[in-house]
């Protein structure tokens, strides 16, 4: 005689069983995924308002920067893009002077870390056409 198998009823409260909880780890995995998305996009966005904070203390230093190798400010053209940038929480990388009485170039480095690195922001400026 040959064994019966399972019942068509047993087989039918087998599977639902089974597939008991299938619905939670979904959720949970979508929720995964949308929160490391937000955070995603939370660490790209910091990083932007980094770079462009950098780039406005950039700015800022070297016009300074000019203006005092112009003889319109105070202090020395280095030390006014110092000055400029410690303001704009950043400080001068380097600053060097490329046409002496006209042009000033500046490189600053933001305070301000996203996941590690720092922003940096370059700018130029000197006497008006």
């Amino acid at each position: 005689m040959v064994p019966a198998g399972p019942s068509p009823a047993e087989q039918s409260s087998r599977s639902e069983s089974s597939d008991r909880g299938a619905g939670t780890i979904l959720a949970l995995a979508l929720a995964l995924v949308a929160i490391a998305g937000c955070s995603g996009a939370v660490l790209v966005s910091q990083g932007a308002i980094a770079g462009e904070r950098a780039a406005r203390a950039a700015d800022l230093a070297a016009l300074a920067a000019a203006d005092a190798e112009r003889g319109l400010g105070r202090g020395g053209t280095c030390a006014s893009a110092e000055d400029v940038a410690l303001l704009n929480s950043a400080r001068v990388v380097s600053c060097e002077i490329e046409a002496p009485g006209a042009i000033v170039r500046v490189v600053v480095r933001g305070e301000d870390a996203v996941a590690g690195l720092r922003a940096e922001g370059r700018a130029r400026a000197g006497q008006p056409p």
